[in-house]
């Protein structure tokens, strides 16, 4: 048994305290549905726009897999401060997200490790049955080294970013 939460964003990640290594807490799971082991039989639209995977848009049978794009959207999101996908025509959004057409950009890149990104790749895959599974994202050479990445500095760069994309969300 299992559960595929299928509304995954940033504003559904909350922290469980101020303190610099509080748990985060998954929060609204109105949209959530269970299943069963890897079972790919659920359909229907449900989800916030960018973060959205492609079987959910081409209206293909879907599980587990949804939960992992958005992670990966969060992720690109959390790393430079703007999404992945992003256009304020939401037919040109779900064209971006279908074909997979996003891209690693200068100089706001330049200083991400290259584990980090072949991470986003794994997770923002189109075909969700090559798509990296929660089990595989865990063993990541990027997550499992996140004691030296967590020491790190944000870039200015990014911090400044990041308020510029809640201000924009909040609209």
């Amino acid at each position: 048994m299992g559960v595929v939460h299928r509304d995954l964003k940033p504003e559904n990640l909350l922290l469980a305290s101020k303190c610099k290594n509080a748990a985060v807490k998954l929060a609204d799971f109105g949209l959530a549905i269970e299943v069963q082991g890897d079972q790919q039989a659920w359909f229907g639209f449900a989800g916030t726009p960018g973060y959205l995977s492609p079987e959910v848009l081409r209206k293909e049978a879907y599980g587990k897999p949804v939960d992992i794009w958005a992670c990966g959207v969060i992720l690109y999101i959390l790393l430079v401060g703007y999404p992945p996908f992003w256009d304020e025509d939401q037919h040109k959004l779900y064209q971006q997200i279908k074909a997979g057409a996003y891209d690693f950009p200068s100089p706001e890149w330049d200083t991400v490790t290259p584990e980090a990104k072949n991470l986003i790749n794994q997770m923002l895959t189109i075909n969700p049955a090559k798509r990296i599974t929660a089990q595989e994202a865990l063993k990541h050479p990027w997550v499992c080294q996140r004691s030296t990445v967590a020491s790190m500095m944000h870039r200015q760069e990014t911090v400044e970013c990041l308020k510029k994309f809640n201000a924009r969300r909040k609209l």
